[in-house]
This record gives C-alpha cells, structure tokens and sequence, in this order.
C-alpha cells in the first residue's frame, strides 16, 4: 500500500463519519467549525495501516537512509497511529503522556539512549504544542529527531514544531480564538470531541 493521497485520506474520514461540522473546541483552546475525529477512522485496521505506512514512506525519504529506531507519540491521540508507522518501519514504539499536574512524561518503564534518531507521530496537528513537548522530552534526553509527522495538518501548513514535519493531508482550518468566535456570539456552545477533558 502506498501513501495515500490528500483526497484519499479525507474520504476515508467522510466514509467513516469520522469528519465532523458543528461547533467544536479544540485541544489547542481555540474553536473551529470543524473537526476531525480521528478515533472513527483510525478504528478501522486498514485505514490504520495504510496511513501508517504512507507516514513511514515519508520519514524514510526525510532521513535519507538513517535508520529509524524509535516512534514516540502524545497520548492518547496519537498512540494507534504511532504504533502502525512504527510497524510499517520495523521500530519500536513509545509515548508520552500527562502526569495529574499536566506536565508530558515518559513513563511506564520506556527507555532511549543519547544519540538515538527518532520521529514524533500524532494524529492531528493544529498548533503542534503536543509534537513539541514530545520533542522537547526527547531531545533532553539526547535523542536526534528526524522529523515529526500527522494524520492531518490543520495549520495549513503553518505550525513550526522546530523540526522537518510531514503529514497525509494538509488543511487550512477556520480557528477562531474563543473570545472571537462568531458561534459563541450567536449562542451556540462548543462541544470537546477530542481525548482530553474539558
């Protein structure tokens, strides 16, 4: 299976029901009218598999012949499609995740060794905040990061994680800053589809 083109990415996401409109707010804060819930596709093995293997496409030409040993992911989004790059790379896979104060960890035992190469894969890129913070704790920890990658790219394109990224589809999504947001005016309230909490 081979990267899957920007159409066909976003129809797997409207043959699932997986792309939403309404009045959302993002992990990010802001709202938007739209929204892509990636938990309804990424349910389907093949879905999984075929954007996993598009995103290993990509990373391996990012690295030019480095060999990837390591994909870390932010949980809880990006834990299914972190796990199928690393399977479609022959890697091993990590994640982060919040302790109770909020502050992004590695946990449960995972380990990496300075000097390490690693790619950073989540499901949805807005703002890159949670790609960042993997970024950061990694390279803290002496590993090299080739690059990070997503599903989707809201930001257009726009968000600058520090590091060479890639995505399936790249999108220019209306945000809107919640004290700007024109549904909020009109009284509608955003709902939070997303895996954090409100």
């Amino acid at each position: 299976m081979s990267l899957p083109p920007n159409d066909q990415a976003m129809a797997a996401f409207q043959q699932t029901g997986a792309y939403l409109k309404g009045h959302f707010r993002l992990t990010s804060g802001l709202h938007s009218p739209e929204y892509l819930q990636c938990a309804k596709v990424l349910q389907y093995p093949v879905h999984a598999e075929a954007f996993g293997r598009g995103l290993a496409l990509a990373f391996r030409q990012m690295a030019n012949g480095v060999a990837i040993p390591i994909v870390a992911s932010p949980a809880i989004g990006g834990l299914i499609i972190g796990h199928e790059v690393a399977r479609a790379l022959g890697a091993r896979f990590i994640f982060t995740e919040r302790d109770p104060s909020g502050k992004m960890t590695l946990r449960r035992g995972f380990e990496v060794s300075p000097g390490e190469a690693a790619v950073v894969v989540e499901d949805v890129v807005t703002t890159g905040g949670s790609s960042r913070e993997v970024i950061e704790i990694l390279q803290d920890m002496g590993v090299t990061i080739v690059g990070a990658g997503s599903i989707i790219d809201r930001s257009g394109g726009q968000a600058d994680i520090g590091v060479p990224r890639t995505a399936l589809c790249t999108l220019s999504v209306t945000t809107w800053a919640p004290e700007m947001c024109p549904l909020c005016r009109e009284g509608s309230v955003a709902v939070k589809p997303g895996s954090r909490n409100a």
